[in-house]
């Protein structure tokens, strides 16, 4: 095993010590807060584990094959670093996974692949691409049973037994430690451009975001920022304006003639304006990152939550809790995600955020707060009974006696 016992922090250096630590951590009856490079470390319930299970020494993309589009990575793998090196052979992921180091005060680019896949990041393609867990092709990991199981290949369709890889994105390191990660490829676009619509209320643009959706101009990304939150982000803040985004994504010929499908879609919304290409990629990384909430900006001491529902809800949503609670508001998803930055409380308004998302058929994440509201409240969106109980029978089953990131989603979990 490792050269030492286990202490607070335990870094496998490969597969075999994953295995090792679990297994040791079973016979001692220790529990592990799992982490890859510690960049969403903040997000989820303020629990108390014995250790950490640091996965960062599992580092390295260990194939690559641009003409399958496919690539595999050990978990701890930076995910900046995959980025480059598929952006080196015009490649992509296309589910655009968010950053989370604006919101959260953290070092840019600084998660990885296993964090990724882990919390099931992506960013506002999802709309059209899908999101990490729809790239996700294959993985090794070990159970909280000290047992590596593997599932998945390096094909889109494999129907060799479970699906394991759809339940364990988003199941935040609390079924399995991931040691390596296969994932799907796709190339990048020629180029973009993004078109705007200035002036719309929250509801307005709820509708006029439906219809683009909807139209032939095959859009990539919908976007609605409340003219305080707009005015943060460099490319449209002199608009001062609330600015509707649309982007449009692939060769010139097409995006050009897109734009001109939707540029009269939206004309008798009022003013339109575009961006041409470096100012609409620079708008949608900050619409993916959240940077209107960064930690170090104006809404920097605001607890911040994300919040999904059906698109045709959101602006409900976001109008409820902007009257309730004074929320700075930003649509993404075509208004299916609503990120709410409030003022901080002691409880994070937590009862109000879940009873509204849950009123209009959503779900909320508290991403922002304080420790010790954290571990007070409700972080994910509580479960119904009968889903409760089917998520504690999964959990059972993969981690019986709760080693790996117990009550980071839900105490007693």
């Amino acid at each position: 095993m490792m050269a030492r016992a286990m202490a607070d922090n335990l870094k496998p250096r490969d597969a075999k010590e994953v295995e090792q630590a679990i297994q040791w951590a079973l016979g001692n009856d220790k529990t592990f807060e799992v982490v890859g490079r510690g960049s969403k470390r903040g997000i989820g319930r303020a629990a108390q584990w014995d250790g950490t299970l640091d996965l960062s020494s599992l580092s390295g993309v260990t194939l690559y094959e641009p003409e399958e589009l496919v690539l595999s990575a050990r978990a701890g793998t930076p995910i900046a670093e995959i980025e480059a090196l598929v952006a080196s052979r015009n490649q992509q992921l296309a589910f655009e996974p968010m950053d989370y180091a604006a919101l959260l005060g953290g070092a840019t680019g600084a998660g990885s692949i296993g964090g990724v896949i882990a919390a099931n990041l992506s960013g506002p393609r999802r709309i059209k691409a899908g999101a990490a867990r729809d790239h996700f092709l294959g993985v090794s990991a070990v159970s909280g049973r000290g047992e590596t199981f593997k599932s998945g290949g390096r094909v889109v369709k494999n129907v060799t037994g479970y699906d394991l890889c759809k339940l364990l994105a988003g199941s935040w390191g609390t079924l399995a430690a991931m040691t390596d990660i296969t994932i799907k490829t796709l190339p990048k676009a020629e180029t973009e451009a993004t078109i705007l619509a200035l002036n719309l209320t929250d509801a307005t643009a709820s509708k006029v975001m439906a219809s683009a959706m909807a139209s032939f101009a095959d859009v990539s990304g919908a976007a609605h920022l409340p003219a305080a939150v707009a005015m943060r982000i460099a490319e449209i803040g002199a608009t001062q304006a609330a600015v509707t985004a649309f982007r449009l994504e692939g060769v010139a010929p097409s995006v050009a003639q897109r734009k001109s499908v939707l540029e009269s879609l939206l004309a008798p919304f009022g003013s339109l304006g575009t961006l041409g290409e470096a100012a609409s990629r620079a708008l949608w990384q900050a619409i993916r990152d959240v940077t209107p909430f960064a930690a170090n900006g104006v809404a920097g001491k605001r607890d911040v939550w994300r919040i999904s529902t059906a698109p045709t809800q959101g602006a409900i949503v976001g109008e409820a809790l902007a009257g309730a609670t004074d929320a700075e508001l930003l649509y993404d998803w075509a208004g299916g995600l609503i990120w709410a930055a409030m003022p901080a409380t002691n409880d994070a308004q937590a009862p109000l955020v879940h009873a509204t998302a849950a009123a209009n058929g959503g779900h909320a994440t508290l991403i922002r707060a304080p420790i010790a509201v954290r571990a007070a409240v409700d972080v994910f969106t509580p479960e119904q009974p009968v889903l409760a109980a089917l998520t504690k029978r999964v959990r059972g089953g993969f981690d019986p006696q709760g080693v790996l990131n117990a009550g980071r989603m839900w105490a007693g979990v």
